[in-house]
């Protein structure tokens, strides 16, 4: 849960290249498999370098050291560190290329030098070693950048900033590095109360209902749509986008609403395209909507909560995922630190299974490998990542016994080197 920062408009003046201070120390780690390595990114909350400026924007701040590499087993899925691409700008989200070819981090940041607004950086990632090669970095379109998605057709990269209350479309030039943005929404509207209307029994949830807050932004599977949610609205905008000017208009209708104060923070679409399932992180909720991808609109299904029915007290969700295979949700728990899991009927409807502890606290998100057979899980506050195998005919998780030591982990994506 991201700290309140002051929002200054200054974005919207002529967007320019903003030098970030990061050095490279990927120091390759020895790899014994016969088979081409897997490769593991994982983005931190890092403190400043030396001649930055002082950031603060998540509690405990500070503890990782950049962007973080490491050689995965497959079998064992066991993590071998392998370099740490430092930079003190806090890269909390990476997106890869669907070539494996191009990184992109969100630099979590309230300001750059006088600016205020975070930053995003392109990076060239070998397709050798894995170790990456900064391109460029640009300004965000707003203050704390908290998440970035590429857009299918791949000329595009979506941000939502945070701390700002805006989305940005930037471009992404033939070589992969970054352009001018090309638009920057800014979210409005009436924000929801402090108290969650599907907050469990005794809870003081309290996040981002204190102004708007973008919080992840994502096209729909055809590329005409871009969905993104504020958690201060609690609401999930829905735009069509032109993918010839990189310009986003409201669709009709522009949003959807979820209950007053619930706070939707993530979502994620069912592999057939048709169902949408979203996270709330102070109602503890996952949502069903049916998606019409011909409308671009959102229809609610289902309410279920993410926590065990006997939980009273505070929890803040955080990350949503679908399985490959569409069987089964994942949703995160901060402070119960638990990931639950449900099973999708044959309607999109979610029961749920089971819960499985984290072993470690605050978990802010977590993925799964490329072959889906294990699951890991960034405990921020934990400084480490914990390593589950998963059981694909029940969905469930079981722990191997496995961590990464990684100070403040946000994310974890992976990079197939055979690729």
């Amino acid at each position: 849960m991201p700290m309140c920062t002051t929002f200054h408009r200054s974005f919207l003046l002529p967007v320019v290249v903003v030098a970030i201070a990061m050095t490279a120390t990927n120091v390759p780690a020895q790899n014994n498999s016969p088979e081409a390595p897997l490769m593991a990114y994982v983005g931190t909350f890092s403190s400043p370098l030396k001649d930055m400026l002082p950031t603060q924007v998540d509690l405990p701040p500070g503890n990782g050291l950049g962007i973080h590499l490491f050689h995965v087993d497959r079998k064992t899925g066991a993590m071998t560190p392998a370099g740490v691409h430092r930079m003190g700008t806090s890269p909390s989200c990476l997106a890869l290329s669907a070539d494996g070819t191009r990184m992109y981090s969100t630099n979590e940041t309230d300001r750059v030098g006088g600016t205020k607004e975070g930053s995003v950086t392109a990076f060239e990632v070998d397709s050798k070693d894995g170790k990456l090669k900064p391109l460029n970095t640009v300004p965000s379109g707003g203050a704390g950048p908290t998440y970035a998605s590429i857009h299918p057709s791949g000329r595009f990269l979506l941000v939502a900033n945070y701390f700002g209350g805006t989305v940005s479309v930037l471009p992404i030039q033939p070589n992969g590095s970054l352009g001018e943005a090309t638009d920057i929404k800014i979210d409005a509207g009436k924000i929801g109360p402090t108290t969650a209307t599907n907050a469990p029994p005794g809870s003081f949830a309290f996040s981002g209902h204190d102004r708007t807050h973008a919080h992840m932004i994502e096209a729909d599977p055809s590329g005409q749509f871009v969905l993104h949610a504020d958690l201060g609205l609690d609401q999930i905008l829905i735009w069509k986008f032109d993918d010839k000017t990189g310009k986003l208009s409201p669709n009709d209708p522009p949003f959807v609403s979820l209950p007053p104060g619930d706070g939707p923070r993530h979502f994620h679409f069912h592999p057939n395209g048709k169902w949408f399932y979203s996270i709330q992180e102070e109602g503890s909720t996952l949502v069903l909507f049916d998606f019409d991808a011909k409308t671009g609109s959102l229809t609610e299904r289902q309410t279920i909560s993410t926590l065990p029915p006997d939980f009273k007290g505070s929890n803040f969700c955080s990350e949503i995922l679908v399985s490959s295979d569409g069987k089964f949700v994942y949703a995160g728990n901060r402070l119960h630190d638990s990931i639950g899991i449900f099973a999708v009927g044959a309607n999109g409807e979610l029961s749920h299974v089971d819960d499985e502890w984290t072993r470690g606290n605050y978990p802010r998100s977590f993925n799964f490998d490329p072959t889906g057979q294990f699951l890991y899980s960034c405990n921020q506050r934990a400084d480490n990542i914990a390593i589950f195998k998963v059981d694909r005919s029940t969905g469930r998780l079981n722990f191997t016994g496995k961590y990464a030591a990684v100070g403040n982990p946000s994310i974890i994506v992976f990079r197939d080197l055979a690729k």
